[in-house]
């Protein structure tokens, strides 16, 4: 139509269609206190997922990146993650990032000390976390959910935790890059 090509049709037939939209909603975020409440009452419960929650608080890791990491992955040396695979639970397979390509994730001194724990405890296994049945089925936000209520925390999503993480970042000035 615009570029003249149909003689016959001036405007476009969609012209007057007019296509509702959702109000947006404010994101789950929490703020740097709320997080350092969750962790920390989680380690006070002991609560089986709290390393997995810290370490994505710590990292910006997804979820399905966590449950694929293997102690291979880390580099105690050099202090890096390398997040080269995911898990994907619909299709019960583990396969690239969601964006396709590996990154190198820093090993903060509290992100070590996280990890270290872990390795305490699951070092003679293949992957970093434990094999939750929750997590296996996709079901690890409502964990974090039941968990966030319980504690009078505002209810988020497993994926808030990488948009804590990147905002926690942002605060502190850390280029978007």
């Amino acid at each position: 139509i615009q570029t003249g090509l149909l003689p016959t049709v001036s405007r476009s037939p969609t012209f007057e269609v007019v296509l509702k939209r959702e109000e947006e909603k404010m994101p789950e975020i929490l703020t740097a206190s709320q997080i350092q409440r969750l962790v920390s009452k989680a380690y006070e419960d002991d609560h089986p997922w709290k390393r997995v929650w810290a370490t994505a608080f710590l990292t910006g890791m997804r979820s399905g990146e966590l449950y694929a990491l293997t102690w291979k992955d880390i580099d105690w040396e050099r202090r890096v993650i390398s997040v080269t695979k995911s898990y994907n639970c619909r299709r019960r397979e583990f396969k690239s990032t969601k964006s396709g390509k590996w990154r190198h994730v820093p090993i903060s001194q509290a992100l070590e000390k996280v990890l270290k724990e872990q390795f305490e405890e699951t070092g003679q296994t293949q992957h970093v976390f434990p094999r939750f049945q929750d997590w296996f089925r996709g079901s690890q936000a409502p964990v974090l959910r039941r968990f966030c209520y319980a504690n009078n925390l505002p209810s988020i999503r497993f994926h808030t935790l990488r948009a804590c993480f990147a905002t926690q970042m942002l605060n502190l000035g850390v280029d978007t890059a």
